[in-house]
């Protein structure tokens, strides 16, 4: 049976595409801010290549959340494309997309996210995957603000 429990989640912030990009597949930089509210810590390993895969455990104050997946689609700065399996997904592969469309002064980011389980599930990852480009974007302008 397949589901038709999807979330998309947009957010424009003022960098490049293809610096934004980057910060999906360096693992350190993605233990800095891909964390929904409530997590404390990410820890990331990468293999960013089609057919390579990603582990993310998020922590927060009452256990660690393990995140894997396998990297499909490499289109740099444009697309990415993954799978993720989490407990949230009830350990099934969900897909992934991330598109990046520049602009003169910013790149909007999209996220769509299909597979989901269930209401519960899209309802979860519409709020995780929000804070996380607030706080990616959040990152992003204080690296832009120390650098300058």
């Amino acid at each position: 049976m397949t589901s038709d429990f999807t979330v998309t989640v947009r957010r424009e912030i003022a960098a490049p595409a293809d610096v934004l990009f980057g910060a999906w597949l360096d693992a350190q930089s993605l233990g800095s801010w891909l964390r929904p509210a409530g997590v404390k810590e990410t820890r990331a390993q990468t293999d960013p290549r089609v057919g390579g895969t990603f582990r993310i455990v998020m922590v927060n104050d009452e256990s660690s959340i393990l995140h894997t997946g396998t990297y499909q689609e490499i289109d740099r700065p444009w697309r990415l494309v993954f799978t993720w399996s989490s407990p949230a997904t009830q350990f099934r592969d969900s897909i992934v997309t991330v598109t990046f469309q520049p602009s003169s002064s910013s790149t909007l980011i999209e996220i769509n996210q299909v597979g989901l389980p269930d209401h519960e599930a899209e309802a979860s990852h519409s709020e995780g995957w929000s804070d996380i480009l607030r706080e990616l974007d959040r990152i992003i302008h204080s690296q832009t603000s120390a650098e300058s």
